[in-house]
């Protein structure tokens, strides 16, 4: 496993970062437009959770060579891969443009499904375990989804995207 692939979570999680709120931006915006109802999504609870994708990031690049490591680091790309999915699939439904959609696809996908491989090939992982990891990390998008159709359901709305 080499050291560019333990760390590409952190530098697609920031690229995808300044796409969503830089270049071109206007996440929030599209969020509630897209989300209606979205007044959880406060500047604060998006600078929250980005920053703690960004730790969470460089925390697992530097246990990604433990033992379950490399569980942590699967997980963590099929957050990311699926959280690219779902900026695809929201662009294609609400036939806009999702600040995100471009890093999710080019980025997040084809590192998850590549670092799959890599560690695999590598014996770093079971087939079991990295079935299990991009299940539980593949997984966010569902259960953020179901989530927010609760919260719309009691007039409410919750983050995530």
């Amino acid at each position: 496993m080499t050291d560019w692939l333990l760390w590409a979570p952190l530098v697609a999680a920031a690229a995808h970062i300044v796409e969503e709120f830089v270049f071109p931006g206007g996440f929030p915006s599209w969020y509630r437009q897209y989300r209606a109802n979205a007044s959880r999504i406060t500047p604060r609870f998006l600078i929250l959770m980005n920053a703690g994708l960004l730790v969470t990031c460089a925390e697992i690049a530097v246990i990604a060579r433990q033992p379950a490591g490399a569980a942590a680091w699967l997980a963590l790309a099929a957050i990311l891969a699926s959280n690219g999915c779902w900026h695809v699939w929201a662009s294609l439904r609400s036939h806009t443009y999702a600040p995100g959609a471009v890093t999710g696809a080019l980025l997040y996908v084809p590192m998850a499904l590549y670092g799959c491989v890599d560690f695999l090939r590598r014996g770093a992982v079971t087939p079991g375990v990295a079935v299990v990891a991009l299940a539980l990390g593949g997984s966010y998008q569902l259960w953020s989804s179901a989530y927010h159709k609760g919260s719309t359901k009691r007039g409410e709305t919750s983050p995530g995207n």
